[in-house]
This record gives structure tokens, sequence and C-alpha cells, in this order.
């Protein structure tokens, strides 16, 4: 990665900011890891949707600790009135809450749908930003170079597989031995 502001070659999630002019670089992470859009994120004070497992799971908790106060509750008025009502009344609240809490919380935990992943939202796509015209005798420092123009045609690359492999060794001797014996014949 190279610092956007003086082009200086950078090692990528090891600095916060540029080597050379001191340009801080944690804003460029975030936009390369979000695929060039500017993440947006949420008030502090915005309130967050809950999801349907964990407001599962928090009813099942509250029902359990609600069954601990109102079963005992329930019980002392058993015993101080001595009607079959209110045994009956403490026995189906004992059934309901310590069993109810938590079975809706493992309902919840397995059946309901969790929270969605975080993804960032973005803000709008980038817009360039309109061009000053420039003026004469201004020594601008850009962020990268001027790109390069090449005049030249365009060629194909060559294909390697179609090289042809070079001669043995034995090739090259046989040839010297055949210059040997036309020199020594004349």
């Amino acid at each position: 990665m190279y610092c956007p502001h003086c082009g200086q070659q950078q090692v990528p999630g090891a600095v916060r900011f540029c080597s050379r002019c001191g340009f801080p670089l944690e804003g460029v992470f975030q936009l390369l890891n979000n695929g060039g859009m500017v993440p947006v994120y949420r008030e502090p004070g915005t309130p967050v949707e809950m999801s349907p497992r964990k407001k599962g799971v928090r009813q099942g908790g509250m029902l359990f600790l609600l069954g601990a106060i109102i079963v005992p509750i329930l019980g002392l008025f058993a015993s101080y009135f001595d009607s079959r009502f209110p045994e009956i009344l403490t026995a189906l609240a004992a059934i309901i809450c310590f069993m109810g809490g938590p079975l809706r919380m493992l309902y919840a935990a397995v059946f309901e749908e969790g929270a969605p992943r975080p993804t960032p939202q973005t803000a709008r796509s980038y817009v360039s930003p309109p061009v000053a015209p420039r003026q004469f005798g201004s020594s601008r420092n850009t962020a990268l170079p001027p790109p390069s123009v090449s005049t030249a045609p365009w060629r194909q690359r060559p294909n390697t597989a179609e090289l042809a492999t070079p001669p043995s060794v034995t090739e090259n001797t046989t040839r010297l031995l055949d210059k040997e014996d036309r020199t020594g014949e004349q």
C-alpha cells in the first residue's frame, strides 16, 4: 500500500501513520477493508434493536425469577387461608414459572432467529471532487505520479511453451570435431 498523501510505500496493517509525512492511515485501512465504501456508525444514544432469540431468553429468565418471588408469596397465602384454591394456584404458578421459564429459554436459544451479522452501512458511494483549474507556477505535491502513456504499439507476449529446446552437449562437441576435420584436410 502507498500513502495517499506522499506516495511512500507502507507495510499494510503494521503502521498507523505514514513513515515519511505522518499522514494518518487508519481511515485508509477502513476504506480498503470495506471495498471503497465509508462505513457509517450509529449514534451512541440510539437504541439497539434486540433479536428474537435474545428477547425469548430474557422472557424465560424473567418468568423464572418471577416464579422465585410469586410462588413463596402464594405459599404463604395458602397456609394462611384454609381454602383449596390458593394451594392449586401455588402449584400452577410453580409449574408455569419453574418449568416454563427454562423451556422458554431453551426454545428461544434453539429455534428463534439470532441477531443479524453486523454489516457496515455505507453513507454513499464515492463522488470525485470537482477539479480546480491548475495555475502555472504552483508546485502541488500530488499523491501519485502522473500516469505513464506508452506510444509504442502493443505487442503480444511470446508463448514460452513454443521455445525450442537447447541442443545437447554432444551435438556441440560433434560440430567442433567436424570443424577440426575440415581444417586438417586442407
